[in-house]
């Protein structure tokens, strides 16, 4: 890597997302595209998956075009809420029948958390649905945002919006694979511990996705 052409850069997104076989994150006609989630590291739980009623719902990957270096939009969860309280997250949650595609839905979460305007987002890929064991069939939004936007958490769902250097995120060697024991069964999942911040559970697994999609 030199100055002159650095790894981690929004460009440089842009650029290995054209160069993948599938496009930007779509797989070509008539071949399925391979899902991901908790049933990767946990092939025991696929019938207690198949169990959950599904949802769709949608997160905004928000990579920002940072002079440099890109970085990655994160929140922290409002500690009130009822689940996932205080966790660290992507924008985003269920697709509402009025929103018209993944894209539609994620960016409406990321105005209604942190108030990201949608003028500043560009959807660049769609990442692998990634599947919960609570049911959640979550399409991922890889996205490119200008700078110039305001950040303003809500406080029913945001504790926290911070930004995260994408040369981190991609780097295997911060990924980590760990296990505790839930509800009498043992579940293995990624983390990514970031200074004080713990990543972890689906937002380590989508950034492992986009890592191994892209960056590999």
């Amino acid at each position: 890597m030199t100055a002159a052409t650095p790894l981690f850069t929004a460009a440089d997104l842009r650029a290995r997302i054209g160069a993948s076989p599938d496009g930007p994150g779509r797989s070509p006609a008539g071949e399925a595209e391979p899902e991901w989630g908790d049933h990767r590291l946990n092939p025991d739980l696929v019938a207690e998956m198949l169990k959950a009623e599904t949802r769709e719902a949608a997160v905004l990957v928000p990579v920002v075009e940072r002079a440099g270096e890109a970085t990655v939009i994160l929140t922290t969860r409002t500690r009130s809420l009822r689940k996932h309280s205080g966790q660290i997250a992507f924008p985003g949650g269920a697709i509402d029948p009025e929103d018209t595609s993944p894209e539609a839905a994620a960016m409406r979460e990321a105005m209604e958390e942190v108030a990201l305007e949608p003028r500043f987002v560009e959807p660049v890929a769609r990442l692998p649905r990634y599947l919960t064991t609570t049911g959640f069939h979550i399409t991922p939004v890889v996205a490119i945002v200008t700078p110039g936007f305001a950040l303003k958490p809500n406080p029913g769902e945001v504790e926290d919006v911070f930004e995260v250097p994408l040369s981190f995120l991609m780097d295997a060697a911060n990924h980590r694979q760990e296990s505790r024991e839930f509800a009498g069964l043992v579940r293995h999942y990624f983390t990514m511990p970031f200074g004080e911040r713990f990543i972890w559970g689906v937002t380590a697994g989508i950034l492992r996705t986009l890592y191994e999609r892209y960056y590999a």
